[in-house]
């Protein structure tokens, strides 16, 4: 028997009800795989939005969701086919009881505020600890080239 949990179409209402994303959707109407933006609160990665993909395993909620970055980024967490440091969704630190809301939040929680415990490229991590003026510089020029415009947002 299943643990209790919310099926995935219920926790798909209720990612869409959090404001850290938007256009939240299944893919080519697959329930099990979502498309969205990614809406960080700090800059530079403020200045865009940043699409994403959650799929989720015929074995959920026993089997964590992975989620991938569409939108390519210069951060430490995230590496460069979009894969995410996420302790939250690996296999010894899942809990069933965990929701997709969460797993989102923590996501945008790492492109906030990159952090040197969750890294997969370990050159920006050092360019951001030797050079933070040099990474933020870069971090904002690739978030003006290849982050989507924010949904609301003026045109530039």
């Amino acid at each position: 028997r299943r643990p209790t949990s919310r099926p995935i179409p219920q926790e798909l209402a209720e990612a869409r009800r959090w404001c850290g994303v938007c256009e939240l959707r299944p893919l080519d109407g697959d329930v099990r795989r979502w498309d969205g933006l990614l809406l960080p609160n700090n800059p530079p990665y403020n200045m865009g939005a940043f699409r994403f993909e959650l799929t989720f395993s015929p074995h959920h909620p026993l089997v964590p969701p992975r989620t991938t970055l569409r939108t390519s980024i210069y951060h430490p967490g995230v590496d460069s086919d979009g894969h995410i440091c996420q302790p939250l969704t690996s296999a010894q630190h899942w809990q069933p009881t965990t929701r997709a809301v969460h797993v989102l939040q923590d996501v945008l929680l790492l492109l906030d505020s990159p952090d040197s415990e969750r890294v997969l490229r370990q050159d920006l991590a050092r360019e951001l600890r030797d050079r933070p003026e040099v990474f933020w510089s870069q971090a904002e020029e690739h978030t003006r080239r290849y982050a989507e415009p924010r949904p609301g947002a003026p045109a530039p």
